[in-house]
């Protein structure tokens, strides 16, 4: 197991990508503290408990008091964090004509001010050597995918904060880096069987687990400031 004895935050999780990291992490031996946006979404993260130790809480990350009293709270249990995961996003798709202030303010709040907010509050808290990974997406990254305006710029900037975080969290030996999924199901169940077909339109949260764990764990210490794309070569076709 490759985070024994590693405290890990994620942060808002759900039943696909943010789930399958919670999991992950307690199987390699992580004790973890899982923020979900809205309190009825913790009754379905309770199964989590049944493979380690999970702290749960309902957290909305888009605002930075809560943000902060998050991390106030991770506190009591976790004196420091060594891995903190931020899967907290949204999605929405229009040309430009259709994109309101509700669409704009929508994706800026999910997908970029939960991260940047995230990092902030938890930043005294990371241990050197930690390692902190957001989601960015090949759409905004790698892609520019008309009629999605809204959302691509907000998961450009996600990639471009990574960037600057991993410069700015240098000197304190903190890692950050971003996965680029190009699209992804949100129907994770452990153990399940799915089918893996390079260039899907959309890849099973699992196999972009599988990266975020390898970014938090040693065996990716020379790894930051990256954005890595996870989506089978979607961006390529």
């Amino acid at each position: 197991m490759r985070l024994v004895q590693k405290n890990v935050v994620v942060v808002g999780v759900g039943p696909g990508l943010g789930s399958a990291v919670a999991y992950m992490a307690l199987r390699e031996g992580a004790s973890v503290y899982a923020f979900a946006r809205r309190p009825e979404a913790l009754a379905g993260l309770q199964w989590l408990a049944q493979h380690g130790k999970v702290y749960l809480s309902a957290r909305d990350f888009a605002k930075l008091d809560q943000a902060l009293a998050a991390a106030d709270e991770a506190r009591k249990v976790f004196p420091a964090v060594h891995g903190l995961v931020v899967t907290a996003g949204g999605y929405t798709s229009q040309p430009v004509e259709e994109v309101g202030e509700a669409e704009l303010d929508d994706m800026l709040s999910k997908n970029l001010k939960a991260h940047i907010y995230a990092v902030r509050a938890f930043a005294p808290l990371l241990a050197p050597g930690s390692s902190v990974v957001l989601v960015s997406s090949v759409g905004g990254a790698y892609k520019a995918w008309p009629r999605h305006v809204a959302y691509v710029a907000s998961k450009a900037a996600v990639a471009k904060a990574a960037e600057a975080l991993a410069a700015e969290l240098l000197e304190r030996g903190v890692r950050v880096n971003a996965v680029a999924p190009g699209g992804m199901t949100k129907d994770f169940q452990p153990g399940r069987r799915y089918e893996v077909k390079l260039g899907a339109p959309q890849v099973p949260p699992e196999e972009v687990a599988n990266v975020v764990i390898w970014l938090l764990t040693d065996e990716a210490r020379w790894v930051t400031g990256a954005v890595i794309p996870v989506d089978g070569g979607r961006r390529l076709l």
